[in-house]
């Protein structure tokens, strides 16, 4: 049985200690069976995702193709965020020359060996605009000379048996045509809208429709249902424009710099805190959409938004546009506390998104998570159910949700770069790259890993740097290795040793649950 004693090395640094059980598994090199498949890794999804594992599979000569359903990389920031200010930081000075150190602070860019392919070079803005991210993904694209194969709408994806023990990937694309892989990896990201259905909701319009001319909403009063960053990014739009806005959602909103996660509101975005909590009509509220309904006025376009349990005029609410005098009527039947009292000319669904699973067969389909957001997924960021698929990106959250930076940029660049790692023994039985040195450079290399690090410091938690001890006076140094995976270090790295070490970065156990603010 392993057994680990952890000691704090100082705040949010921690070492383990462990000492393993000795285990040898090699895996077999299965690019012999070539000639049942056309490609052995298929990325689908030319996001930062897609790329990024592209780049990495490129620079070690493998067999793949990345497939994007449009013409460009990176087509999810074409429209999005919709306001097109990115809340992902590029700070371009740290006073430090040195790379790693300043990935730390750089939010947007890839890794590469091109030092041009940093974010600092294409804006000067500390929160940049996404269509300047659109052309550096496509730049890094391009430069890197990834294979791509654009125009391309993957569907049908789904396994089958060509010879015993062996099984390939098929997918089709909008013409009927059929590809092939051994390795299936997912990069789409988190890009479908989500739509909870609830009464009325043909009245309102969806954050990815919504007009972005604040003109439109010159004298307007809007409801926006939601308290992400989409929702108080499209409130901070059209502030300066509107009567009056207000704010719905069924949970309390969690601010970023409170909690330390970066998907929680962000300052850049939360204007409207201001204007509500300076008294400015604005205004915020806790309530579920299962409350409430949606009614239009057919006259005027008024909406309204009424208590369902309070409802003395009954309504069909498979028809929820009614004329001017039972409008009225069920305005006035609403108790004098409720806070929505008021009529609005617009209601903007922000409501976050989910994962496409139309993308599968119906029969062949990852389980999704509790949420339903995330496909499951286990510690090595391969699909629970299917093996041989792998999820990266965005979509590979569900493993650090609410605890770590996978779901963002400057996370998974470094889960991507674990993933190849562990693919590399796999398939290839090119063990997990390390150095090795003697001990008397050991605790000089912790420190300096410590202080200049990126990739442990954005995935804390969950990436950590693994020493090995050997009887021989030399350690081997693994970075950045999933900790979730530490029990399998021999099976799923190739590298082993009777003692280990382990460099991690955490926060204290109640880091989001105090409030920092009196």
């Amino acid at each position: 049985m392993n057994k680990i004693v952890r000691m704090n090395l100082y705040r949010g640094v921690f070492l383990i200690f462990l000492t393993l059980t000795t285990q040898t598994v090699l895996s077999s090199d299965v690019t012999s069976d070539r000639n049942f498949y056309q490609r052995q890794y298929c990325i689908v999804g030319a996001g930062p995702s897609g790329l990024q594992m592209g780049y990495f599979l490129e620079r070690s000569n493998r067999d793949y193709m990345i497939f994007e359903q449009n013409n460009a990389s990176g087509s999810f920031y074409v429209k999005y965020p919709r306001h097109r200010k990115l809340i992902s930081i590029n700070k371009r000075h740290t006073g430090q020359t040195n790379k790693e150190f300043n990935f730390r602070h750089d939010w947007n860019s890839l890794i590469s060996d091109d030092e041009s392919l940093q974010m600092r070079y294409y804006s000067k803005d500390f929160f940049p605009q996404a269509d300047t991210y659109v052309k550096y993904l496509n730049d890094y694209a391009t430069k890197l000379r990834l294979k791509i194969k654009y125009n391309t709408r993957i569907s049908n994806i789904r396994k089958k048996t060509i010879s015993e023990g062996l099984d390939v990937f098929l997918m089709d694309d909008q013409n009927g045509k059929t590809y092939s892989c051994q390795v299936m990896i997912m990069g789409t990201g988190i890009g479908t809208p989500n739509k909870p259905y609830f009464a009325g909701m043909e009245h309102t319009e969806s954050y990815e429709d919504m007009s972005i001319d604040t003109d439109d909403f010159e004298g307007k009063s809007v409801m926006i249902l939601g308290r992400g960053n989409s929702a108080f990014e499209t409130a901070d739009h059209i502030v300066g424009s509107t009567n009056v806005i207000h704010m719905m959602a069924r949970s309390r909103v969690k601010l970023a710099w409170e909690t330390h996660y970066v998907g929680d509101l962000r300052a850049v975005n939360d204007g409207l805190l201001d204007t509500y909590q300076l008294k400015s009509l604005d205004g915020i509220l806790e309530a579920s959409m299962a409350e409430v309904l949606v009614i239009k006025n057919e006259k005027n376009g008024k909406l309204a938004l009424i208590p369902r349990d309070e409802m003395v005029v009954k309504i069909d609410l498979n028809y929820t546009t009614v004329n001017q005098t039972v409008f009225h009527k069920m305005m006035r039947e609403i108790h004098d506390n409720f806070p929505l009292r008021e009529e609005y000319d617009y209601i903007i669904r922000c409501l976050g998104f989910t994962y496409d699973f139309a993308i599968f067969n119906s029969t062949f389909s990852p389980e999704p998570t509790a949420n339903g957001k995330y496909p499951t997924i286990n510690a090595a960021y391969e699909v629970e159910n299917i093996t041989d698929m792998f999820v990266i990106g965005t979509s590979s959250h569900s493993l650090d949700f609410k605890k770590s930076a996978g779901g963002f940029i400057h996370g998974f660049r470094y889960t991507a770069r674990a993933l190849h790692h562990l693919l590399q023994y796999r398939y290839h039985n090119i063990p997990w790259p390390s150095t090795s040195q003697p001990i008397s450079e050991l605790v000089n290399n912790i420190i300096k890993r410590a202080n200049e690090a990126s990739g442990i410091y954005q995935m804390f938690t969950q990436l950590g740097d693994v020493i090995l001890l050997h009887e021989n006076g030399l350690y081997d140094y693994l970075e950045e290795f999933p900790l979730q995976l530490l029990h399998k270090l021999p099976e799923v790295s190739g590298r082993n040793a009777s003692k280990v070490i382990v460099l991690s970065m955490e926060y204290g156990k109640d880091y989001s649950g105090k409030v920092l603010l009196a």
